[in-house]
């Protein structure tokens, strides 16, 4: 009795024993770069643990496999160690893509991106997996730009230490062009209006596609053209436009592209009413209605609606509710085509400006830039008060960019701290050098010019210029605000030597030395007057053609003391200084010879230009200067101040003051007392240099003017006309422009010139 009890307890403790087992230790094999903590952080077991049993073990492998880290893994229960012998993936030494051509539909920048994207960059361990996915994507990319025979190989080479080399070999193939492109469904439009959407289509003229490429196919701008049928559709008034099929069928035979696009129209609706709801803070409705540009009747064009509420919403920012919230619903009146769109306004809390934080401005001082704002702090907001200040403040010409932030306070919610951020830029230059102009020849110069001098937005100019038609010394000053109600004052010292000859103009010298005092004063936001006086003393030395025949008179006269005054009106709504996308700036300025002097005359002068936003960042720019000017109480207009034109800065593709009369005696041109130039051009970012866009522009532009030997000949018969492209650069020494152009309308002795060059210019 007594064995059996024993044999009992140790069977018992047996079976204790072996059911309490535990994993002593874990042995991982064939790890070379991936740690041993990665694996353990996979196998969610560790020493200590009871031994595991067989379909256990066999989920451990498959945790491992599922990281993709690893080639192979198996595992081994040996006594109570657990054995783990894994075989890693390769990582990748290098990863190239050879053979593709740069910009056909590949480049370093998009390679990159696409190695960032799959995880297949050096240094990374290589999953199969994810080269396959690649090489979908781009197989896809190419179909998407029609290099449907595209092929890619992959070559591979692994290294004694478990590193993998990738080469990608394109065989790229030729892209398929379109040969026809056709749209069925539609009635309201012509095709042909709605084939111009589409950045491709079918080819051109043979020499216009080579530059357009526009047979040449890819997936973003087809789907851009589709955007674009549907919004010209509901621009009209038919909401409910759908493309039914759009497809593109490729040849394989042709390796050429035809595409078919079929179009439901659906109904076309028109604007019932307009109604406003929420609180419209005592507004009159019928001035939110006149926000909006169409009648009631009138087709209901989607974007002139959406553009209205966006007016509507302004009118409540502008009134300090930054915050304001308008919502368009539209539903259709039942049994009509008509659609009632309901504005909801919900205007927000009343915010006043906080704090004006301005940033950025490293060498402009605080006040010049403050004292552009038509906002203050503690003050209510107003949106149209602060995009006027920024577009002023961009005027200055101080600053190569100008944005603002506004930031609501947590703890005061009708407040808000507004960020004013300025990029600084040249406005000025200390120099000495050899400089080339078209106008006036080779010039030696030395002197400062600072237009924000000390950043005190001062203007400072000291200048000596020796060139082969002028020989110049100045000073000029100016303070734009000498005052807080905005008023400015001027003065400047000359003496200035001018060869005629050298000029193109005429046969004579004339040295001048003055002095000139000007003031002036705001009389609007954007519109100043200025009055000057100015007084010189002449001296005119005439070649013998203009002392006996041409310009008897004056040549012969003693006349050596010009004393002027004028008066100028400037209104300016530019949006910026040098590359100017919205606005206008007029100018309007009359001057007289005073008779106390030895000269009696007047001149006026005019001129406006405008810019005005287009497609696709495009901007239409229109200008006219208008000039004229004679003699009184019996006396001419002095010949050497008449008007010249032709050239950079006014009739492009002529020479340099060549317009108008000439001297019987010399040929040369006369000039006149009458000027006329106009102008208008399309301009937009140099996208094709692919540098330093914003700074640079590019224009297509049709110049015309003529010149009026006395005031009442205008005579259009005298008409030029050129026509051109401009490029303008704003550069770290400034402006520069350069044109090219050619006339339209001259006359058999005209002189001309194709090319210009110019510091100093603007689109």
């Amino acid at each position: 009795m007594k064995f059996k009890s024993i044999f009992f307890s140790f069977l018992v403790l047996i079976s204790f024993n072996a059911n309490s087992q535990t994993i002593d230790e874990i042995k991982i094999k064939g790890l070379s770069s991936i740690s041993r903590g990665t694996v353990l952080s996979h196998i969610n077991i560790e020493t200590g643990d009871s031994i595991p049993d067989a379909p256990k073990i066999k989920q451990i492998s498959n945790n491992l496999l599922k990281t993709e880290l690893f080639q192979s893994v198996s595992t081994e229960l040996i006594g109570s160690t657990l054995v783990i012998l894994v075989k890693e993936n390769p990582v990748i030494k290098f990863f190239d893509f050879i053979d593709y051509k740069e910009d056909r539909v590949l480049n370093e920048n998009i390679i990159t991106d696409i190695k960032n994207n799959s995880n297949l960059k050096t240094g990374k361990i290589f999953i199969k997996k994810n080269l396959d996915k690649l090489l979908e994507q781009l197989k896809s990319l190419y179909i998407d730009n029609a290099f449907y025979k595209a092929n890619i190989k992959v070559a591979s080479t692994l290294d004694d230490q478990n590193r993998i080399g990738i080469e990608l070999q394109f065989d790229e193939g030729e892209q398929a062009l379109i040969n026809k492109m056709e749209i069925k469904g539609n009635k309201f439009f012509d095709q042909e209006d709605l084939l111009d959407l589409f950045d491709i289509g079918e080819p051109d003229f043979f020499i216009i596609n080579y530059f357009t490429e526009r047979d040449h196919f890819n997936k973003q701008a087809f789907s851009a053209g589709i955007d674009s049928i549907k919004k010209k559709y509901t621009d009209e008034g038919f909401l409910d436009v759908s493309i039914i099929e759009s497809k593109v069928f490729y040849n394989e035979k042709t390796d050429s592209i035809n595409i078919s696009i079929r179009i439901s129209e659906g109904n076309q609706y028109k604007l019932g009413e307009i109604v406003f709801s929420g609180d419209l803070l005592n507004v009159n409705p019928s001035i939110l209605r006149d926000q909006f540009s169409l009648k009631n009747g009138d087709s209901f064009k989607r974007s002139i609606v959406v553009n209205g509420v966006k007016k509507v919403t302004k009118i409540f920012q502008d009134k300090g509710y930054a915050y304001a919230n308008s919502k368009l619903e539209v539903k259709l009146i039942e049994n009509t085509n008509l659609l009632k769109a309901i504005v909801s306004i919900d205007p927000n809390e009343r915010i006043f400006i906080n704090r004006i934080i301005i940033e950025g401005n490293n060498r402009t001082q605080d006040n010049v830039i403050r004292r552009q704002l038509k906002l203050n702090e503690s003050g209510i907001y107003s949106k149209q008060d602060l995009l006027d200040s920024i577009s002023r403040i961009k005027r200055l010409g101080y600053f190569s960019d100008v944005s603002y932030e506004l930031k609501r306070q947590l703890d005061n919610n009708d407040r808000v701290d507004m960020f004013i951020f300025v990029t600084e830029q040249k406005t000025g230059e200390i120099s000495i050098g050899l400089s080339h102009s078209n106008s006036t020849g080779s010039a030696l110069t030395a002197g400062i010019s600072q237009n924000n001098i000390f950043g005190t937005g001062n203007t400072f100019d000291a200048r000596l210029s020796n060139s082969d038609a002028v020989e110049e010394l100045s000073f000029y000053f100016k303070n734009p605000y000498i005052n807080n109600a905005g008023h400015s004052i001027s003065y400047g010292i000359t003496n200035k030597i001018v060869n005629a000859s050298d000029l193109d103009t005429s046969d004579y010298t004339l040295d001048e030395t003055g002095f000139s005092l000007g003031y002036g004063i705001p009389t609007s936001k954007d519109s100043t007057i200025f009055s000057e006086i100015k007084a010189s003393s002449l001296d005119l030395n005439c070649g013998s053609s203009l002392k006996l025949f041409d310009e008897v008179n004056q040549c012969n006269a003693n006349d050596d003391l010009d004393l002027s005054t004028s008066i100028a009106y400037t209104k300016n709504t530019l949006n910026d200084f040098y590359f100017p996308t919205d606005g206008s700036k007029t100018f309007l300025k009359t001057s007289i010879g005073l008779p106390i002097a030895d000269f009696n005359y007047y001149l006026i002068e005019t001129s406006h230009v405008g810019y005005k936003p287009i497609l696709d960042k495009k901007v239409f720019k229109y200008s006219s200067r208008f000039k004229t000017g004679t003699g009184y109480a019996g006396d001419e207009l002095p010949f050497y101040k008449r008007f010249f034109e032709g050239g950079s800065s006014s009739v492009r593709g002529f020479d340099f003051n060549s317009l108008g009369a000439k001297y019987v005696t010399t040929n040369k041109p006369k000039g006149g007392e009458l000027s006329w130039i106009s102008s208008v051009a399309i301009g937009a970012p140099a996208s094709f240099v692919g540098i330093d866009n914003e700074n640079m522009r590019v224009s297509a532009f049709i110049d015309g003017g003529l010149i009026g030997e006395e005031q009442s000949d205008f005579d259009l018969t005298e008409l030029r006309v050129s026509s051109g492209i401009a490029l303008n650069w704003l550069t770290p020494i400034g402006p520069i422009g350069v044109h090219y152009a050619l006339p339209v309308i001259k006359k058999e002795n005209d002189l001309t010139s194709s090319f210009s060059f110019a510091l100093g210019t603007s689109f």
